[in-house]
C-alpha cells in the first residue's frame, strides 16, 4: 500500500513530455519597433537557431531536448509558433523557417508585465514538463501599460520560472521617443529574476543573432555569464526606477494635450 501512495494519480501530468528546458522567447513587437528592426530579430533568431552552437546546447542536457515558443509582445501577445519539441538540427531548422517576416501597423504600447504573465501562463498549459523553465524576453522601452511591472516579476519568480532579458539599446528609429539611457540596468532591476537570471544587452542591430545564439546557448546549457561592468554615468531618467516607463508616458501625453 505504502509504494501504490508513491505512484502519480494525475493523468494530466503523466502525459506530458519531459524535457530539459520550457524556453518561451518573447520578442518586443511595441509601436517603437520599426519594419526593419521587426525583421532583424525574425532574421537573428532563425539565424541563431540554425547554428551548430545552439545545437549542441540543446543536445548537452540529460534528456537531450528542450522545447520553446516564439511569442511577439506589446500591449497584448501573439504566439507565432506554438510550443515545439526540439532535439535535432531539422527541428532547429524548421521551428526557424516559421519564423517568416509580419508586421502590424498599428499603434502598440510597452507591457513588459503582461508579456511575462502571458508567458509564465504559457509554461503552465503547454504539453511539456521541464526541468528548467525560462522566459525570456527582449525590449527597447520600459514598461508603460498594464500591472507594474515589478509585481508581474515577483509573481512569475514565485512560480519556480526564470526571467532572462535581451534590452535592445540600439535608439533607432520610433523607439528614440521612448530612449531610456542604461536599460540594461532596468532589466537588471526590475525586469529579470530567478536563480542564475541574466541581461544580454544588445548595443547594435549588427550584434543580434550572435546576442540571441549567446543568449540560447546560455540557457539550454543552464550557466550564467559574467556580469557584466555597468559604466557610471549622469542618466536623465532614473533607469532603476521600475516606474520609469509609465512616468514617461504620463510626460509624452500630457505634452501631447496641451494646446
Amino acid at each position: 500500500m505504502a509504494a501504490f501512495g508513491l505512484i502519480s494519480l494525475d493523468p494530466a501530468r503523466a502525459d506530458l513530455v519531459e524535457v530539459d528546458l520550457e524556453l518561451a522567447l518573447m520578442v518586443d513587437a511595441s509601436r517603437s519597433m520599426t519594419e526593419r528592426e521587426l525583421e532583424i530579430q525574425r532574421r537573428g533568431y532563425a539565424e541563431a537557431l540554425r547554428s551548430p552552437q545552439v545545437l549542441r546546447a540543446v543536445q548537452s542536457g540529460l534528456l537531450q531536448r528542450v522545447a520553446m515558443s516564439y511569442i511577439e509582445w506589446s500591449g497584448t501577445q501573439r504566439v507565432v509558433v506554438d510550443w515545439t519539441l526540439i532535439e535535432t538540427a531539422e527541428d532547429l531548422d524548421a521551428f526557424a523557417s516559421k519564423l517568416d517576416w509580419w508586421f502590424d501597423p498599428a499603434l502598440r504600447r510597452t507591457s513588459i508585465s503582461e508579456a511575462l504573465l502571458f508567458g509564465a501562463s504559457q509554461i503552465e498549459t503547454n504539453d511539456f514538463d521541464g526541468l528548467r523553465q525560462v522566459i525570456d524576453i527582449s525590449g527597447d522601452g520600459p514598461n508603460n501599460q498594464g500591472r507594474g511591472v515589478e509585481t508581474a516579476r515577483n509573481s512569475v519568480v514565485a512560480k519556480g520560472i526564470v526571467i532572462n532579458g535581451l534590452p535592445l539599446m540600439t535608439d533607432e528609429g520610433l523607439g528614440r521617443a521612448w530612449h531610456l539611457d542604461g536599460l540594461d540596468i532596468y532589466y537588471r532591476t526590475c525586469v529579470i529574476g530567478g536563480p542564475g537570471a541574466f541581461v544580454i544587452p544588445v548595443l547594435d542591430w549588427g550584434d543580434f543573432a550572435d546576442a540571441v545564439r549567446r543568449k540560447l546557448v546560455l540557457e539550454m546549457v543552464g550557466l550564467t555569464p559574467a556580469a557584466a561592468a555597468i559604466p557610471v554615468q549622469a542618466l536623465a531618467r532614473d533607469p532603476s526606477d521600475c516606474r520609469i516607463g509609465e512616468k514617461i508616458w504620463e510626460e509624452r501625453r500630457r505634452y501631447w494635450d496641451e494646446p
